[in-house]
C-alpha cells in the first residue's frame, strides 16, 4: 500500500501488471506508483501469482481467471478496501475483468492499457511456447520469443510462465456495463488489435499514445495523466 487517501472519499486504486513482469517492473520503475500517489490517491500493488514474490504453481488451472480475480479480491480485503479503482496492463486486464465479473460492486472505475478483444495467448500455439521455454527450441511465431525471452533472462519460473499461458489463454475482456472504462493504447502496439471498436461498441474514450510500442506506452506521461484524470 502507498500513499493515504482516505480523507478524499476515493477509492484507492489497484495497480495489475501484465504477463512475466511483477509490480516493481511495470508499476514501481515506471513511475506509476509516484505519480499517483502525488496527486493524492493511495495505491494497492501486487504480484500476479506465478510472478515476482508471488506463489508459482505449475498447474494450469491455478491460472484460470477467476482463481487470479479471486486472488485481487483477497488483495482487497486484505488492504481494507470496500471498493477500488483500477488500472491494468495486457494480460492484467483480463485479470480485472475476472475480479469485475466476481464483485462489480467492489470496482468503481478501469483504465484498460495495452489490451484488446483478442487475447494474445490465444493466438499462440502452446506447444510453440513449451519448447521454447522447455529447451529453447525457436518458436515459429517470433512474438513468443519477444515477449519470453526477456523473462527467461531475468531468471522467471518457467512451469509457471507455461502454466499462465495455458490458463490464461482465451480470458474474455467483459467488464460490466455499469462500471466505466478508458482504454489507452500505444500507436505502435501489435497487441490491443480491434480496441478501437470495442471502445466504441462499449462506448468508452480510447487514448492512442503517438510512437509508443506495447513497452514504451507504460512510461508514457500521456497515458499517467490520462488514467490520473479518468480516476477522478
Amino acid at each position: 500500500m502507498h500513499g493515504d487517501d482516505a480523507e478524499s472519499g476515493r477509492p484507492p486504486v489497484l495497480l495489475v501488471h501484465g504477463f512475466a513482469s511483477d509490480s516493481t517492473v511495470t508499476w514501481d520503475g515506471t513511475g506509476w506508483v509516484r505519480s499517483l500517489v502525488e496527486s493524492g490517491r493511495r495505491v494497492i500493488t501486487t504480484d500476479l501469482r506465478g510472478h515476482g514474490a508471488s506463489d508459482k504453481p505449475a498447474d494450469a488451472d491455478a491460472y484460470a481467471p477467476d482463481r487470479l480475480g479471486g486472488d485481487l479480491l483477497a488483495v482487497l480485503d486484505s488492504a481494507g478496501a470496500a471498493r477500488c479503482d483500477a488500472i491494468g496492463y495486457s494480460m492484467g486486464n483480463r485479470v480485472i475483468s475476472a475480479l469485475c465479473e466476481l464483485a462489480p460492486d467492489r470496482v468503481r472505475r478501469v483504465v484498460v492499457g495495452g489490451a484488446g478483444p483478442t487475447e494474445l495467448f490465444a493466438t499462440w500455439d502452446v506447444e510453440d511456447a513449451r519448447g521454447y521455454l522447455v529447451d529453447g527450441t525457436p518458436p515459429r511465431n517470433p512474438v513468443i520469443a519477444q515477449v519470453l525471452a526477456p523473462a527467461i533472462r531475468a531468471g522467471a519460473d518457467r512451469e509457471a510462465l507455461l502454466a499462465c499461458i495455458e490458463g490464461v489463454s482465451g480470458a474474455p475482456l467483459a467488464i460490466p456495463g455499469g462500471i466505466p472504462v478508458l482504454f489507452v493504447a500505444g500507436e505502435e502496439d501489435p497487441v490491443p488489435v480491434g480496441v478501437q471498436q470495442l471502445a466504441l461498441d462499449w462506448g468508452s474514450d480510447l487514448v492512442t499514445i503517438r510512437g509508443r510500442d506495447h513497452v514504451s506506452t507504460l512510461t508514457s506521461r500521456t497515458f499517467k495523466d490520462a488514467a490520473i484524470d479518468f480516476l477522478v
